[in-house]
This record gives structure tokens, sequence and C-alpha cells, in this order.
């Protein structure tokens, strides 16, 4: 089984290209984000950590679960509280996926494990991973997209571009570059030529 880590930029069309590779046969796909929000869940490992680092704020919901809202209100207010939160949840996701990595192994039926991570190389999955790919798409695209899709100002869009890597850095983090500036089949093809390829 090969072990995958896929990243790019916001807008640089990760979801489609995702559910592309979830729909094949023999591969998985984890998102990190999906993972974070599971281990927040009441009962669950980050729960009770996030709860006990903030006892005077209110951030749980009437039904005792994390208000995604009051964490976000949180997280983009102050950065040392976002640094608190993500101390404890990064290092819980990354247990997570190398749990899952390992059971997944184990079971010896899957043949490709995929994990999508915004902060795959910042958090440095490449020591885990057996390949990290990159998402590419250029800048006008991925603005083009966001303002669609989600209705972003160019405000929003400047800022969330500052906060990303710059695609040097993916380039030179990752092994293999996907390039979805263009026809989304283009891709496809290109994705099940580098699928085949790792079976």
């Amino acid at each position: 089984m090969k072990f995958i880590g896929i990243t790019g930029g916001v807008g640089s069309g990760k979801s489609q290209i995702l559910e592309y590779l979830g729909s094949m046969p023999g591969v998985r796909v984890i998102q990190a984000d999906e993972a974070a929000h599971e281990l927040m869940r009441p009962h669950e490992p980050c729960y009770e950590e996030i709860l006990r680092a903030f006892p005077e704020e209110k951030i749980c919901a009437e039904d005792g679960s994390l208000d995604s809202g009051a964490l976000a209100g949180l997280i983009f207010s102050d950065d040392n509280k976002r640094q608190i939160i993500n101390d404890i949840v990064h290092p819980a996701v990354r247990e997570y996926v190398r749990s899952e990595c390992e059971t997944e192994r184990a079971g010896g039926e899957l043949r490709v494990l995929f994990l999508e991570a915004a902060l795959l190389v910042e958090e440095s999955y490449g020591e885990i991973c057996d390949e990290l790919w990159y998402i590419y798409a250029g800048r006008d695209t991925r603005r083009a997209r966001l303002k669609a899709s989600r209705g972003y100002s160019d405000e929003r869009i400047d800022g969330i571009f500052a906060s990303q890597l710059d695609d040097e850095e993916y380039r030179k983090a990752c092994q293999v570059v996907i390039d979805n500036d263009g026809d989304l089949r283009d891709t496809y093809t290109r994705i099940e030529e580098l699928v085949r390829a790792l079976i």
C-alpha cells in the first residue's frame, strides 16, 4: 500500500480531485479537516483538552458539542489561542492518520491511502507519507473559482493567499505536481496515470 499526501492552495480544485480519487477502487481518502472535527466531538481525544484549555470561554453549543463558530472566533481573533488549539488538535490528527495508515497496511486490501491536509508541508507529513502531491492552479484561476463558488471578496482572497505557502515552496516540498489550471478532464487523466503507476 502506498501512502500519499495531497495539498495545494485554496481554490486549486482539491475537493473535486479528492472526490474522484475516492471513487477509484482500492483507494481511500482521509481529509485532515474532517478528522479534526471528529476528534473534537464529545468523548473524543481533543474535546476535554480544549475545554480545559479555555475554562472561561463559552465554546459549547446547547447539545454540549464544541461550537464551531465560537472556536473560529477564538482562532481568528487571538494568535495565542489559535496556537493552543493547534497544539492540541494537530498532534491528535497526526496520530489518528498514522494509526489509520498502520491499520490499512496490516489489512492488506487497500492499494493507495491518500491524505489531504492544508498544512501537509508545514506539519511535516512528508516524514510519514511515501510521496507528497501538489495540486497546482494559477492565482487568477483560483481567485475566479473562489469568487464563483464561495462569493469571496478580493480582500478576503488576498488574505488567504498571504497565509498559505507560495507555489515555489509547494513545488520544492512535493514530489509530484498535478496541473489543475485547465480542463478538469485532463486532470483526471493525469490522476489515473499516477494511480496506475502506484498500483
